[in-house]
């Protein structure tokens, strides 16, 4: 068992928790979902695998609440980020970024794609978070349709577009054909992939860019064009 650290029992209880859920993040970076039991998590986390079932009855539970505390941590940073830039293609660049780099990171399956690894009562459990990053996208893409960066087109359709790109992308990089955890790949070929799947989000949601790379609003025949 844990050396007790905390000031109060209830302290001590968050700190344990806090750990198994690092442990159990950490072990899907290196090894993946696949095979991955209790007894990893309490060994990696340094507690008893009693400690473990004392938060958590299985490992469904375990994963949810994982993606639970994850979605929630990510969607608050990430607001603070968007709120520090003003133009909304700056802002799904950002977006798209992030959910890249988050879903390499979580090696978790984004979205609606957790529906294949969790019962439907545990995958409802994920809707309103789900819900908040989706309205999230939703309000940069509209943002750029009104600001006139974007053309008049279906945002909550252009959503669910985006949201499976970056679904198939991630499943492409935390998978090899055989189902195993592949190698990390280097910094600098990340770097590359992740700035060639924010270009192409922000092409084939309608952005242009001028000669210096700057988005440019959209005249009007361009819009139309586009939205068509």
């Amino acid at each position: 068992m844990p050396r007790i650290t905390a000031a109060t029992n209830a302290a001590q209880r968050a700190e344990t928790q806090r750990r198994i859920l690092t442990a159990f993040g950490e072990l899907l970076f290196t090894h993946g979902l696949p095979g991955l039991t209790m007894t990893d998590v309490a060994r990696h986390a340094g507690v008893g695998r009693t400690a473990v079932y004392n938060y958590y009855a299985d490992m469904e539970q375990l994963l949810i609440a994982y993606a639970l505390d994850e979605t929630e941590r990510f969607i608050v940073d990430l607001r603070d980020s968007l709120a520090a830039l003003e133009n909304p293609v700056d802002r799904l660049a950002l977006y798209v970024r992030a959910q890249v780099e988050d879903l390499s990171r979580r090696h978790l399956p984004p979205g609606p794609a957790m529906a294949a690894v969790l019962s439907p009562g545990s995958f409802a459990k994920l809707a309103d978070h789900v819900g908040d990053l989706n309205a999230l996208l939703q309000d940069i893409l509209q943002d750029g349709v009104q600001q006139g960066y974007l053309p008049d087109i279906d945002v909550a359709q252009l959503a669910r577009l985006i949201h499976g790109t970056l679904s198939a992308s991630a499943a492409r990089r935390n998978r090899t054909p055989d189902g195993e955890t592949p190698p990390p790949a280097p910094a600098s070929d990340v770097e590359v992939l992740t700035a060639q799947t924010v270009r192409f989000i922000q092409l084939g949601s309608g952005a242009r860019f001028d000669d210096n790379g700057k988005p440019v609003r959209l005249d009007a025949p361009a819009r139309d064009a586009l939205a068509s």
